[in-house]
């Protein structure tokens, strides 16, 4: 790990041994990391030094390039296709989906995400097969296509040959709140002002002031309630 913050003087302040590093995608507090075994993954929390987190790790030996979507770790995994994660919990991935386009996809090596208006679309790089581009979720394949994260369901929608294998996608745009490299907007689309959190900016969401994570908790307790509901006795006078 490299510390960009001033360019002009790079700081290495992580080095993690792992078995042939491959390609590496980071959300919010996690990273993921392919190698030779599989993928491995990462807290981020603080992003200087990344700690391992063993129970999220993936058994996946063919794993090359990855992309992360919101609950969705796609992997381009050379002749298993794409394989796609639900990492809603990181900690606890569960596989979703193997897709081979009828084994069509069997040399994957690298997988880009992208949108286009309301659908979604994966672009592979299909090794010595081409490129090809797969429909994510459409109104016929996926009625909930508008929700935050809905089910991909990837169909094979058209596909190019190359002159040498694809090995690599160029990055795509995630949605119509991209950044350039100086901070600023590069897609507005009626949204001005709706650019992606910066890193300090999406901290203050999640830790205190102290550094500390806010944390919540699933059960409900009504002697935390505020107003009539806590005292229904009061509430009935």
């Amino acid at each position: 790990v490299v510390d960009l913050d001033n360019p002009l003087e790079p700081r290495l302040t992580a080095n993690i041994p792992l078995a042939g590093a491959k390609a590496s995608t980071l959300q919010f507090r996690y990273l993921w990391v392919s190698d030779a075994t599989g993928i491995r993954l990462f807290d981020t929390t603080d992003m200087l030094h990344p700690v391992a987190i063993p129970e999220g790790d993936i058994s996946l030996p063919s794993a090359e390039r990855m992309y992360i979507a919101r609950t969705y770790l796609y992997v381009a995994a050379r002749d298993q296709g794409l394989v796609i994660y639900n990492v809603t919990r990181p900690r606890a991935p569960v596989e979703y989906q193997r897709y081979t386009a009828g084994g069509t996809i069997n040399d994957a090596r690298d997988v880009i995400v992208a949108s286009t208006n309301a659908s979604l679309f994966a672009y592979v790089a299909d090794g010595a097969n081409g490129i090809k581009v797969l429909q994510l979720t459409s109104p016929a394949s996926q009625p909930n296509f508008y929700g935050f994260s809905p089910r991909p369901m990837p169909e094979l929608i058209a596909w190019a040959r190359t002159p040498s294998p694809a090995i690599a996608m160029s990055k795509g745009l995630d949605r119509d709140r991209a950044v350039d490299e100086t901070g600023g907007q590069i897609a507005i689309f009626g949204r001005l002002g709706s650019r992606p959190f910066t890193r300090p900016e999406m901290e203050r969401m999640f830790r205190t002031p102290g550094g500390m994570l806010y944390r919540v908790r699933d059960d409900v307790d009504i002697a935390n309630w505020v107003g009539p509901l806590a005292n229904p006795a009061a509430d009935a006078h």
